[in-house]
């Protein structure tokens, strides 16, 4: 199979699975075509990917298919259409009137085309783009596994209606719209792919059609919806000033001729990887099933939006655009790092570190040097990866404990114990991605420090942050309380493939980096830099080491010995073990007054001083400054 036809099955056959999923009604069936569809789209992106190996330029490809734009704007009026008609219908008169914009603008942008915005090639591969295609194909393949056996159990603890043949359909055509979307090199089809990503996400968001889910969805809706039109606005500025709609030849234009267009196509990035001040709707995503999280936030929505301003960071490198953008990414690093130590909730937790991790990300690409970018490529590697574990295992525990509360996660490693280990991998993943890359001495920290010392200062108050609320969650998992029932018995097959594999590919992202860097980041640095980082033999030596010291915890829960006694721990006192259960000796004791004092242990929030309330409107403040600022630097 040749590479064209092998691109073109990644984004045509997830629709034909996505057509099935309505048709079978039966969910043994369904589970079954699910698993095989995903084997399938892993096995596609597999095998992209070891096919171009050799390859390391930039390929285009010529798709002559008469009228498939016509089809394309057809496709994006209908989804307005329906905003319209849903928005009327869920009373969000503000979706309808941006969708009625959107048609005008839809409209309104072809009749300007009228037909002569041709691209001569539509669509592309290089290193960067089989970067997306794995992680879209692999992660996103094992995240529908994991889906098959978590939605049954999901209806029957969830008194919602089952729209499972909706959700299956719907998610594959998200992976048809991701696998599109980083191959097309026709801008015009990279925004149709887009929108796509968007009204997906607004009817997965929306899946319980709850009042908070319904005003969550629409949330994202409209926030991206604007993006969007931000997105449609660089395309006809960069085809009205330049005559061009192809990736390729605006990565060959002189920045300061495209800034504007741009700037205006980054801006869409921001909002879709839910950066300061759009990240609300990133967390009001929550209120899904968690493999929607964990979908949204390692492979598909928000990695679309760094996707793309990595894909354009040579034009920002050295601009003020760039440096502005970059400030949004370092300062929503910073305030989500904070922010994700006052949260109690654990899928909240994860939320914010998430956008706390893209906005790093941003930061980097914004910067848009060799260094900084080569570290967004790998950062995204890690992300993709733990994350999608993280999510995975903490729907796993609300099965298992009916609860998110991280103070209802005392001595889980007692009760969960293999998705605890799991936890900690996913854990020590997002550790040593933002540490052993960029709290180091090495190539990115020096990137930022050169192009603007306050970027670095963000980033290293904000990973400080990320090492605190980490650890105080590991801590609580592994807190050894009174023993307790095993809760994963309900556990599918399908889910323990997915958690083990996932934490598999984790720990072999930590270990051969290297090799990923030599033979798919460093050839697209090259070609696109013309130089490439150089990493020593002694930075090798002590991110591996920095790997195995991480690894010794969730290593050592799995080899330790299984018939352990459990005694119960001293309390500073006389322990109620005469009067009391094993279990409650373990909880209560005798102060030096005879009283009786139950022992409780908590984790510090410290909501005063990071809450949601009092730093995220600081946060929001200031990104929105930032984003006057730079349309003000835009158009000067």
């Amino acid at each position: 199979m040749s590479f064209m036809s092998l691109i073109l099955f990644l984004i045509i056959f997830p629709l034909f699975a996505a057509l099935l999923m309505t048709l079978l009604k039966n969910p043994k069936v369904r589970g079954f075509f699910v698993m095989a569809a995903s084997l399938v789209i892993a096995a596609a992106s597999v095998a992209l990917l070891v096919m171009n190996l050799n390859n390391s330029g930039f390929v285009e490809y010529a798709v002559h298919m008469e009228y498939i734009e016509y089809a394309m704007t057809a496709v994006l009026l209908l989804i307005s259409v329906y905003i319209i008609y849903a928005g009327a219908r869920d009373k969000k008169y503000h979706a309808v009137v941006l969708a009625i914009v959107q048609i005008l603008a839809t409209v309104g942008s072809e009749l300007l085309f009228g037909g002569k915005a041709e691209a001569a090639n539509a669509l592309m591969l290089d290193n960067l783009s089989l970067l997306m295609v794995m992680l879209v194909g692999v992660v996103g393949s094992l995240i529908c596994v994991f889906s098959v056996g978590y939605m049954e159990k999901y209806h029957h603890h969830k008194h919602v209606a089952d729209r499972s043949r909706m959700f299956f359909a719907v998610v594959f055509v998200f992976m048809s719209a991701m696998f599109g979307l980083v191959l097309s090199n026709n801008l015009k089809w990279l925004l149709f792919f887009w929108e796509i990503t968007t009204f997906c996400s607004y009817l997965l968001i929306g899946y319980t059609r709850t009042a908070e889910a319904i005003r969550n969805s629409y949330r994202a809706l409209v926030m991206n919806i604007v993006g969007g039109l931000g997105f449609l606005a660089g395309i006809v500025w960069l085809y009205e000033t330049q005559g061009i709609i192809e990736v390729d030849k605006l990565l060959a234009l002189n920045p300061a001729l495209v800034v504007v267009p741009v700037v205006f196509i980054c801006f869409a990035g921001v909002v879709k990887s839910a950066q300061m001040p759009f990240s609300s709707w990133l967390l009001g995503a929550m209120v899904a099933p968690s493999p929607v999280s964990a979908l949204l936030h390692s492979s598909t929505m928000v990695k679309a939006g760094v996707y793309i301003v990595i894909r354009l960071s040579p034009l920002l490198a050295g601009t003020k655009a760039g440096l502005f953008i970059a400030l949004i990414g370092a300062v929503t690093f910073l305030f989500a790092s904070l922010i994700a130590i006052s949260e109690r909730n654990l899928k909240r937790l994860l939320a914010y570190s998430t956008i706390s991790t893209l906005g790093l990300i941003v930061a980097c690409a914004g910067v848009g040097t060799y260094q900084a970018v080569w570290t967004a490529m790998l950062l995204m590697i890690f992300h993709a990866v733990a994350k999608a574990l993280l999510f995975l295992c903490a729907g796993t525990v609300e099965g298992g404990t009916d609860s998110l509360s991280i103070e209802d996660m005392d001595g889980l490693i007692m009760k969960m114990p293999k998705v605890t280990v799991f936890i900690l991998v996913g854990i020590a993943g997002m550790f040593l991605a933002p540490f052993g890359m960029l709290i180091s001495k090495w190539q990115a920290l020096e990137a930022l420090v050169s192009v603007n010392p306050l970027i670095a200062v963000l980033v290293i108050f904000g990973s400080s942050a990320t090492l605190f609320f980490y650890t105080k969650l590991m801590g609580k998992l592994i807190m050894i309380v009174h023993p307790a029932g095993k809760l994963e018995k309900g556990v599918t097959g399908g889910e323990w493939f997915t958690l083990g594999t996932l934490s598999i590919l984790t720990v072999a992202a930590c270990v051969v980096f290297p090799v990923i860097s030599k033979y798919l980041i460093d050839p697209f640095i090259k070609l696109v830099y013309h130089s490439t980082v150089s990493m020593s033999a002694g930075n090798i030596v002590i991110m591996l080491l920095m790997m195995v010291f991480l690894l010794l915890l969730p290593l050592q829960i799995v080899l330790q010995r299984r018939d352990k006694r459990h005694v119960s721990a001293y309390l500073n006192g006389a322990n109620l073990t005469e009067y009391k259960d094993a279990a409650e000796a373990n909880d209560h004791f005798y102060t030096a007054g005879h009283n009786v004092q139950e022992l409780k242990l908590s984790n510090y929030y410290l909501e005063e001083m990071f809450g949601e309330k009092r730093l995220g409107l600081v946060g929001i403040v200031l990104t929105s400054m930032l984003l006057a600022i730079l349309c003000g630097v835009m158009f000067l």
